[in-house]
């Protein structure tokens, strides 16, 4: 009867620490909101967006409402990589230096800087450094200070053309009420992009039909908006620089909206919320 109790003593205590175990060993799980990105996630448990792409098996950023995400521990991710070592990423179609920098939290200019980068241009399977040494990282923000200063001097000396910065928003606004027409690049209905291709080609300023994004990679980023500059936008229906128009005055801009061409202030709160800078051709 002793050796009885003594075994059932034993299997229960194994199945309380099996169970302790267990538990502390689990992944923890979030449940995706609305708005949420791999980003925003991997910043509340003190994660990375390349940690959460690898415990979940996702291959790309796009997540959706109600998604089960495994976030790990948080702590252990950190505390095995030390601060010395330099993670990487593939590049994957439809990437950007902007939306790479902003998933793994860093600036585009280290990312130009750790991968000897001269341009925004990058290409599909390129493997990147999102990460540097520590002296590295202080060198890039010196970098940036001074890059910084540099672009507020450009920016104060080097208008938008002048006249032809008035001739963009008047041939712009020249076709306010248009409807809204996905790929559609004429006066018979404008998307984003498609409106200034066409504005710009109208003005005298052609630089070929692309998307909202390669526009942003391609312009000179301003602070001091002139008439006639670019004005962009993230997330707003995918992630990333996601809608672009002309920057006209008095914080307003001239876009092709869904509800077609119009002049809104960008101080309205929807597009307030989105806004990610300005950008000179």
């Amino acid at each position: 009867m002793r050796k009885s109790n003594k075994t059932l003593f034993s299997v229960a205590a194994t199945v309380v620490l099996a169970s302790a175990f267990t538990t502390s060993v689990e992944a923890s799980s979030y449940k995706v909101q609305s708005g949420d990105t791999l980003w925003s996630i991997s910043q509340k448990y003190n994660t990375t967006v390349q940690n959460l792409q690898s415990i979940n098996n996702i291959s790309g950023n796009i997540i959706y409402p109600d998604q089960v995400i495994e976030t790990g521990d948080g702590q252990t991710s950190n505390s095995s990589t030390p601060s010395s070592s330099v993670s990487t990423y593939k590049v994957k179609s439809g990437d950007t230096l902007w939306a790479i920098g902003k998933n793994h939290g860093v600036s585009v200019s280290n990312l130009k800087s750790w991968n000897n980068l001269s341009s925004d241009l990058i290409v599909t399977g390129q493997t990147l450094k999102v990460s540097g040494s520590s002296s590295s990282q202080s060198t890039s923000t010196t970098s940036e200070k001074v890059s910084a200063k540099e672009t507020k001097v450009k920016s104060a000396s080097v208008s938008t053309s002048g006249n032809n910065g008035s001739a963009i928003v008047n041939e712009a606004k020249k076709h306010i009420g248009t409807p809204y027409v996905w790929g559609g690049a004429s006066p018979s209905g404008f998307d984003c992009s498609g409106f200034i291709y066409y504005v710009s080609k109208q003005a005298g300023n052609s630089f070929g039909r692309t998307s909202a994004a390669n526009l942003y990679n391609q312009s000179t980023k301003v602070s001091n908006p002139q008439p006639g500059d670019l004005v962009f936008f993230e997330g707003t229906y995918k992630p990333g620089i996601s809608h672009v128009g002309f920057y006209a005055g008095n914080n307003q801009f001239v876009h092709a909206s869904s509800s077609g061409v119009q002049i809104t202030s960008i101080s309205n709160p929807y597009w307030n919320s989105h806004f990610a800078g300005y950008g000179r051709m």
